[in-house]
């Protein structure tokens, strides 16, 4: 069976937290970057993922922000986007829901709708090509805020990204990838961290940012 290089594709052999409380080990379907009930069909790659569990990528400030009807639009169930994180060993629902952080060496895979962002720790490509388009340029780059936690997060369009908290300039710093509405953080002190633009609100790691 082929390695897939699309998005569509099948992972087997992971446990899958189909929801960030609930799961057990089965195969992971996607077709078009949506998880559907059947394997893909022919022509599509597989992913082992044995040993690894399958992770919504979800920030509970994001969730609540939406409308009742679209809450459970991170869960790992038919129907919705393939986008999830592949992570070695047990994910304890507490940081699934509000700060899941990955050292490279514990991560197989990120996929938002299908595609995949990152693979056996390191990033699929160059940051800041994503912002060559002037539209998704004006959707991220830009200086962040959360008032209430002291944060800066200041996003460049050289995919570079870096973070003031309590007044102390680059406390953080590190590349940043973005697809829609996710972005993805991999920062210079050796882990992955994950994000959501909901609206004109972005959402990580329990920060609730606005430009």
């Amino acid at each position: 069976m082929a390695e897939h290089t699309g998005t569509s594709f099948t992972v087997t052999g992971a446990h899958v937290m189909r929801t960030p409380e609930h799961g057990d080990v089965r195969d992971l379907h996607v077709r078009d970057g949506v998880l559907i009930r059947e394997a893909p069909g022919p022509g599509a790659g597989t992913v082992d993922a044995h040993g690894f569990h399958a992770v919504p990528l979800t920030v509970d400030s994001a969730v609540a922000q939406r409308p009742e009807h679209e809450r459970g639009i991170h869960d790992l169930v038919p129907g919705n986007p393939a986008t999830f994180a592949l992570v070695r060993g047990p994910v304890a629902e507490s940081r699934i829901r509000r700060m899941l952080v990955v050292s490279p060496a514990d991560l197989r895979a990120v996929y938002v709708d299908g595609h995949r962002e990152a693979w056996r720790g390191e990033p699929v490509r160059p940051a800041g090509r994503d912002l060559a388009d002037a539209g998704t340029r004006a959707r991220w780059v830009g200086t962040w805020q959360d008032p209430a936690r002291d944060l800066l997060q200041h996003l460049a369009a050289d995919g570079r990204y870096s973070e003031t908290r309590g007044g102390r300039a680059d406390a953080y710093t590190g590349r940043y990838w973005v697809r829609a509405d996710r972005i993805t953080y991999l920062d210079d002190a050796g882990f992955w961290a994950f994000g959501e633009l909901v609206g004109t609100t972005l959402h990580h790691a329990g920060f609730v940012m606005h430009r």
